[in-house]
């Protein structure tokens, strides 16, 4: 039924009822190997995952094998950051009081956003202060808020994002996408068998 290379060649057929209560033949499921001594990869533009298994095990159809090692991924496509969900953080400012009450409204009805969080960023900066008529290097807190947004790229872009959001009255910095290029993946050891 499956050929010489593929994971689910070893497993058991059992028999499972359908939907109408017929009696099919099925693979049984398949648990994700413990991997062990695996090499790491740093993702770049361009990677695909067949290629990476040509690469590591001059066996393209071995792909899976490296998408079972990096389980935390939902899907092979965000491995490589090729997956149509996106995770985008827009820094932002704001004079005065910050918008917060019209942001998550103005956000959820953009067809397309899946979640949107809100995070404070904390950092030591030196500062000149005067304390008792004397000028000083400080060290003091600089507060920088990020709105970040997971979205599906197909429906809506990270430029139309940031205009939602300084709509409601929140001047946008650069935005960065959260992403594996330059991160690390698992390539497991190669196949035996």
């Amino acid at each position: 039924m499956f050929n010489k290379i593929s994971r689910y060649r070893k497993l058991p057929t059992v028999v499972v009822p359908d939907a109408e209560g017929r009696q099919l033949p099925s693979s049984e499921l398949r648990l994700l190997p413990t991997v062990t001594g695996s090499y790491l990869h740093t993702v770049a533009l361009g990677d695909r995952l067949d290629a990476l298994a040509n690469q590591y095990y001059r066996q393209p159809l071995q792909w899976w094998n490296i998408a079972d090692a990096n389980p935390a991924f939902l899907s092979p496509l965000a491995l490589l950051s090729q997956d149509s969900v996106t995770t985008t953080r827009f820094p932002v400012s704001v004079g005065g009081t910050p918008p917060w009450s019209n942001l998550f409204p103005a956000l959820q009805a953009v067809v397309g956003v899946e979640n949107i969080a809100v995070e404070q960023e904390v950092q030591l900066v030196q500062q000149q202060v005067t304390v008792a008529g004397q000028t000083i290097t400080a060290w003091v807190e600089q507060i920088t808020w990020v709105v970040v947004v997971t979205y599906n790229n197909v429906n809506v872009t990270a430029e139309a994002l940031t205009s939602v959001i300084e709509a409601v009255g929140f001047q946008v910095m650069p935005f960065v996408d959260v992403n594996q290029v330059g991160q690390d993946i698992i390539i497991p050891p190669k196949p035996i068998g």
